[in-house]
């Protein structure tokens, strides 16, 4: 049987570093991308021109109920049914303490990070009848609190840690495993969304490894939850965070 997984913000960052590796190891692959057409097709044509697998791109805001129902339609016709899910889309917003903080940040901040990886989990478990894996990307900043930065966020991942462990138990019989992914400090872009492109480089010195990660060291552990070597692991959590 085929693997057929979603990637969400899979054209970018942890996403694309992900998408590279399992297309290495044999996945066919939906991309989703909100809006960077041109990232998300050169990544589908670069796998294409170096992997057998099938690689689509579908463009979808994932905080929005109808488009994920729209993207795992299109999913299911271009591609096939899904078998793993890797939610990842997420956004930082810049960097502010709680008190100047506006009901509309937080909201765009939980809709965009939490709702989205409701809606997608909802939709693969409806259709992972055969059983499957979702690796949902959380944050050490769940952990951290991410006090003075992005408290917002941190609550966010939070939020997502919960998830996992609850939607765990309620699948685990049904043959499906949750589980979680916690980056720390990793080279992606979605700093410079922060407003701070070389924030890694400032903190690195505070990290126990004394530098900051790679998006491809959090692919790997991604790839092994995802993967037939994690089939007791259900409900639990890779920190990817350098020892922090």
């Amino acid at each position: 049987m085929n693997k057929n997984v979603l990637i969400t913000g899979g054209s970018r960052g942890i996403g694309a570093a992900t998408a590279r590796y399992l297309a290495g190891q044999g996945y066919h692959l939906c991309l989703n991308y909100r809006h960077d057409k041109a990232s998300a097709d050169a990544l589908v044509a670069e796998i294409q021109e170096q992997h057998s697998v099938t690689c689509i791109a579908v463009q979808a805001d994932v905080s929005v109920e109808e488009e994920v129902v729209r993207l795992f339609e299109e999913m299911d016709a271009r591609l096939g049914c899904i078998t793993h899910l890797v939610n990842n889309a997420g956004i930082l917003q810049p960097q502010m303490r709680v008190l100047e903080m506006s009901a509309e940040r937080i909201n765009k901040t939980l809709i965009t990070n939490v709702t989205s990886y409701f809606l997608c989990c909802r939709e693969a478990v409806r259709r992972m009848t055969g059983g499957g894996a979702i690796v949902n990307v959380s944050s050490a900043a769940a952990r951290l609190g991410s006090a003075g930065e992005y408290v917002d966020y941190a609550a966010s991942k939070g939020a997502i840690d919960v998830l996992i462990k609850g939607l765990s138990l309620e699948v685990a019989a049904q043959g499906i495993r949750v589980n979680g992914v916690r980056p720390g400090f990793i080279y992606t872009d979605m700093h410079t969304d922060g407003g701070e492109p070389g924030r890694v480089d400032r903190i690195k010195s505070q990290i126990p490894l004394q530098r900051g990660g790679q998006p491809t060291e959090v692919a790997a552990a991604i790839a092994w939850l995802l993967s037939d070597e994690a089939s007791y692991a259900t409900g639990t959590f890779i920190d990817v965070a350098g020892g922090r």
